[in-house]
């Protein structure tokens, strides 16, 4: 995809270098084989990718300086792939999947992974929603407001979290100028629909200033109804309560200076989304020690089974109650800053925080009456202060601090936590050597937690100690190849320790257990990459080994309505993931892609972990002649039959889709129109990661346009 136009800022801070065409690799045995006839590609005009900065890394590398795999999406390829959720923005990425509740709640899962494993950063600091608890709670973050999307794979963000494991997204966004437009105003408009859900979207964003100050303004309206999913599922064409509308905006204010800025931003996102598969049927059942009673009798033990097509509890999904729904409204204070050489000795300071006050009310309608059934209430911040020290005996690094603090709550029939207060602290030490054509880096992280809850269970404390060690072999021209080892320690959440109650959003019963400790996890990773030549690929393997891995283990099943437990015992996970793309002539390249994890327990009877994303794998073809770009890409997801205890198998799918753009110029400003077609065929297809997959299959046949304005 061709690289968004923007005008040169005036700033301090260089931009971010521009998303050419990032190809990257699959095939670890392929790319060592051919290695050697790719050496001199570069010189025969293939494809030199420009660096990617990624603002993640706590030493601000570029993807091809990082020891573990990193993806960044901006520019037109964001563009094109950015979904009502963050979770369908990034399912297309190797090594991510998305997990599925509907048309309004979506999370990316990375190598497996997925809730308070998966760090979600707003510009670093943390997005402080309640995602992380459940899937039916939506990300408190808009896509199409977005700049930039990273993601680092693995522990190597270990400066934001040990416990981010699976890994971290960074969304970048300009809600917080950092420079003064040079002609004093700049911006875009974007408008796109979609047939799936009828759904409309819009967005706006300017920046305007003079002198030291700056101002930003966005906004957005989405409005989608219920999505259509593919043909042949024995519930008809449209899932029940699958419509999602948002509305957000920010205002943003800063001073940007000769060696910085500093600026705040304040702003609000509300979503109304439904509940699909919400099911009043079991809402009398409830545990007899570690078994299920429901309407009166014991039925427990039901197993798991083939079900491929349906489960044998869609049979009521609570329409005599009316579907329920979700009414979010997030309201978000951001604190963000710069400077160079702010000390003898630092060359960088860098300042993030956040104030997050965070409601989320979930809604039900009886005999026309409505009444919220449960309120879940966060009040949380979140701060981060870094400084970069100039070299020492050739190292450079940085040296942080970092401070949370959530008020969580919930009321109502639904609620299975008691109230928490979670506070939260850590230091951080991350440094890098370069030697030659070689790159080293270690990171060093102590963080320790203090949960008081509001019951009569005992209040917990736990510490955390992590570490990494890296390095990157620039072994050749264009070629490095990356290993990373790290040990982290993730702390148990509050909802981990204190969980009681019934969920129906997922037909659970949650059963917390306070004497849970800290998970240790052992990691190491192996990727190599080619970044230049008509031949570019990236690939990565990996393989983690956690002692007292946490998780939701069932104990009891009444038809699909589980209970479940929060227990620990030790698991690992393997896998590979990459891309490999080759430039066929000058229009038209060809792109390989695939993934796969392997999640299992060490111990035990079945010993496969439950909702692991099948493997993938595809093939895409791209095409750029003058102002057009166009795409057509095919992939098969697999038949996921490596289940858990109690959990049923998922048919594997195959998926088309296709795309076009056309940019162009209009009295001096670049426009982008676009049109998208995903799931060509209308294959029926259900995510075997999701809660409610057959209550609420993958969407349809969905044809997306879409037009975007530059100024």
């Amino acid at each position: 995809m061709s690289t968004m136009l923007h005008p040169k800022p005036r700033s301090a801070f260089p931009a971010l270098h521009p998303l050419a065409r990032r190809p990257l690799a699959a095939g670890l045995l392929l790319a060592f084989a051919q290695a050697p006839a790719f050496a001199d590609e570069a010189s025969d005009g293939g494809t030199t990718l420009a660096p990617i900065t990624v603002s993640a890394s706590a030493l601000t590398l570029g993807t091809d300086a990082m020891s573990t795999p990193a993806s960044v999406l901006e520019g037109d390829a964001l563009i094109l792939r950015r979904g009502a959720t963050l979770g369908d923005t990034l399912a297309s990425e190797p090594g991510i999947a998305a997990s599925h509740f509907g048309a309004g709640a979506s999370r990316p899962i990375i190598r497996g992974m997925d809730g308070p494993r998966v760090k979600m950063l707003s510009d670093g600091a943390e997005i402080m929603d309640a995602s992380s608890i459940s899937p039916d709670h939506a990300v408190a973050l808009e896509p199409m407001l977005s700049r930039q999307i990273e993601v680092l794979r693995g522990p190597s963000a270990l400066a934001y979290g040990g416990g981010a494991i699976g890994g971290v997204v960074n969304v970048l966004d300009d809600r917080v100028p950092t420079a003064v437009p040079e002609k004093g105003v700049e911006g875009s408009i974007e408008l796109r629909a979609g047939s799936a859900a009828r759904e409309g979207a819009g967005a706006f964003a300017i920046t305007a200033g003079s002198g030291n100050v700056a101002v930003h303004a966005e906004g957005l309206k989405r409005d989608a109804n219920e999505y259509r999913v593919g043909d042949g599922w024995h519930d008809g064409r449209r899932v029940d309560g699958s419509y999602n509308t948002t509305d957000s905006g920010s205002l943003g204010l800063s001073w940007v200076g000769e060696r910085g800025y500093l600026g705040v931003a304040w702003s609000r996102q509300r979503n109304e989304y439904g509940l699909p598969g919400h099911s009043h049927e079991y809402e009398d059942c409830h545990p007899h020690g570690d078994h299920l009673h429901c309407g009166g009798h014991d039925d427990h033990g039901h197993g798991h089974g083939d079900h491929d097509d349906h489960d044998d509890h869609d049979h009521d999904h609570g329409h005599a109650h009316g579907i329920p729904y979700v009414e979010l409204d997030s309201k978000r204070w951001d604190l963000r800053g710069e400077l160079l050489d702010p000390l003898p000795g630092f060359t960088r300071l860098r300042l993030r925080a956040a104030h997050t006050d965070y409601v989320h009310d979930e809604i039900e309608k009886e005999d026309g009456e409505r009444h919220i059934s449960t309120r879940f209430r966060s009040k949380a911040h979140d701060g981060r202060l870094e400084l970069e020290h100039a070299p020492l005996a050739g190292w450079r690094g940085v040296v942080g601090l970092q401070t949370s603090r959530r008020d969580f709550s919930a009321n109502g029939e639904e609620a299975y936590v008691p109230p928490t207060l979670t506070r939260k602290h850590a230091v951080f030490l991350v440094e890098e050597y370069a030697l030659s054509d070689w790159r080293f880096e270690a990171g060093l992280r102590h963080e320790w937690q203090d949960i008081d809850v509001d019951s009569a269970q005992r209040d917990r404390s736990h510490r955390g100690n992590s570490l990494s060690l890296g390095a990157v072999w620039n072994f050749a021209p264009q070629y490095a190849l990356g290993l990373s080892l790290s040990r982290t320690q993730r702390l148990p959440s509050a909802e981990e320790l204190y969980a009681n109650g019934i969920h129906l959003a997922t037909s659970t019963w949650e059963l917390g257990n306070p004497d849970l400790k800290a998970e240790t996890s052992r990691n190491i990773d192996l990727s190599l990459r080619k970044t230049e030549g008509a031949t570019t690929f990236s690939v990565g393997v990996f393989h983690n080994r956690v002692k007292d891995y946490i998780y939701a283990n069932t104990l009891d099943v009444h038809e699909g309505f589980q209970l479940i437990e929060y227990a620990q015992r030790d698991a690992r996970f393997t896998g590979i993931e990459g891309q490999l793309r080759q430039q066929l002539n000058p229009i038209f390249g060809a792109t390989v892609f695939g993934d796969y994890v392997r999640a299992r327990l060490d111990s035990g009877g079945n010993r496969d972990l439950p909702r692991i994303p099948a493997h993938r794998a595809g093939l895409r073809l791209d095409a750029n002649w003058n102002a057009w770009t166009g795409e057509a890409e095919v992939y098969r997801v697999g038949r996921q039959n490596k289940v858990a205890e109690f959990e049923s198998e998922t048919a594997g799918y195959t998926m088309l889709n296709l795309g076009a753009s056309y940019r162009g110029k209009y009295e001096g400003m670049p426009w982008l129109l676009y049109v998208k077609a995903n799931n060509l065929t209308d294959k029926l297809a259900y995510n075997h990661s999701s809660f409610i997959k057959h209550a609420a299959p993958l969407v349809g046949r969905n044809v997306t346009v879409g037009v975007r304005l530059d100024f």
